[in-house]
């Protein structure tokens, strides 16, 4: 995911005039007659439904997609929630005042985006105007970056960043999915090129370190299962971003004497996975609850310090018109219900123990259906 910024790009002539900007928003076509509200799925409900503060947990979701621009996302966003579109450069926008807060919608790529180091040295700074020659670099800087977003919109997917919404209203979501795919946005399955996904950021019920270790088994014992529900796009499988934990780590977390404090369950994931590309990232987490550790992973820009699970296993399956939000948290739901019952996590670790020693694939899935079925 590429970084972030509330600041406004540099106001110049041309094309990069905010009047230009605004009347290229309104000129986007959208068909409003359209959008209407497709049947919500019901949501499960976690068995922890609110935070430590006792307000009910948040999820943040990412979704990834092709076919519409940035433009015409910000105004299906618009037109789905309310709030006003505010535009920061070419292919980064703003959708302000919705009911849940700043929707950020972007070309996934920090390459189609201006720097924002070199255009605040083109600013006004203490009341004295930029010299020319910064003007100059500045303006060309951003065109440049422009007409390369321009240019590979077709193969750079249009992200959507949603701000962290109560997990009891996520269904709502699905009401702007399904505006997205009737204005032609353009999931997993419509190329072999698209690796696109859907990613929930949960918010943590408790930063606990017993806590975290439930739920980081609950996913292990549970990601098989996870992946054959999902059937994981063959480009995504491919790509880096989702790679499953060794199985060495597996029967480290799983071992029924693993008790870590939360600086040892911290310094063994870094050891086991010093990479953002896992399914389940808990760098955000870590990087959260420990802002002082001396691992560099936790300090990357690309990694955002928050107390959330960064899941990034499922498609973003926009060709499937019940597929939604709603059909992804009810799968992490399992997690979390399994995370929230001490005696059945022990009882499928150390099944799942016993499968990484003699391991059968097909019998452990198998084991897995048995199990969400009853």
């Amino acid at each position: 995911m590429t970084s972030r910024s509330a600041n406004a790009a540099l106001p110049a002539s041309g094309a990069h005039s905010p009047h230009i900007r605004t009347r290229a928003i309104e000129a986007t076509a959208i068909t409003t007659t359209a959008i209407g509200k497709e049947p919500i799925l019901p949501l499960t409900a976690p068995p922890h439904a609110t935070n430590t503060d006792g307000q009910p947990r948040r999820v943040g979701v990412e979704l990834e997609f092709a076919g519409i621009g940035p433009i015409q996302a910000a105004r299906l966003v618009e037109m789905t929630f309310g709030g006003r579109v505010e535009q920061h450069s070419a292919h980064r926008l703003q959708v302000t005042g919705t009911p849940w807060g700043t929707f950020h919608i972007e070309l996934d790529s920090k390459y189609v985006h201006p720097d924002e180091q070199l255009l605040d040295r083109a600013r006004t700074t203490d009341g004295q105007p930029p010299g020319f020659g910064e003007h100059l670099r500045a303006s060309v800087h951003s065109r440049t970056r422009e007409w390369l977003g321009d240019m590979v919109a077709g193969l750079v997917p249009t992200e959507i960043v949603c701000p962290p919404i109560p997990w009891d209203e996520l269904a709502r979501l699905d009401e702007l999915f399904a505006a997205l795919r009737r204005h032609g946005a353009e999931g997993t399955d419509a190329s072999l090129l698209y690796g696109f996904g859907l990613h929930l950021n949960p918010e943590i019920p408790s930063p606990e370190v017993e806590s975290i270790l439930a739920y980081l088994r609950a996913y292990l014992i549970l990601a098989d299962w996870l992946r054959d529900e999902i059937v994981v796009d063959v480009t995504r499988d491919m790509l880096p971003h989702t790679r499953p934990f060794h199985s060495d780590y597996t029967r480290k977390i799983l071992a029924p004497d693993y008790c870590p404090t939360l600086q040892a369950l911290i310094d063994d994931y870094l050891v086991a996975n010093p990479t953002r590309n896992r399914e389940l990232d808990l760098l955000p987490l870590f990087a959260w609850l420990m802002p002082d550790h001396p691992n560099a992973l936790l300090r990357e820009t690309l990694v955002k310090p928050r107390p959330t699970y960064h899941y990034r296993l499922p498609n973003a399956a926009l060709s499937d018109p019940e597929w939604g939000v709603s059909v992804e948290w009810n799968r992490w739901a399992e997690v979390e219900r399994l995370a929230a019952d001490p005696d059945r996590l022990a009882e499928r670790s150390a099944a799942y123990r016993e499968h990484l020693a003699q391991p059968t694939l097909s019998r452990w899935l198998d084991s897995l259906r048995h199990w969400m079925r009853h």
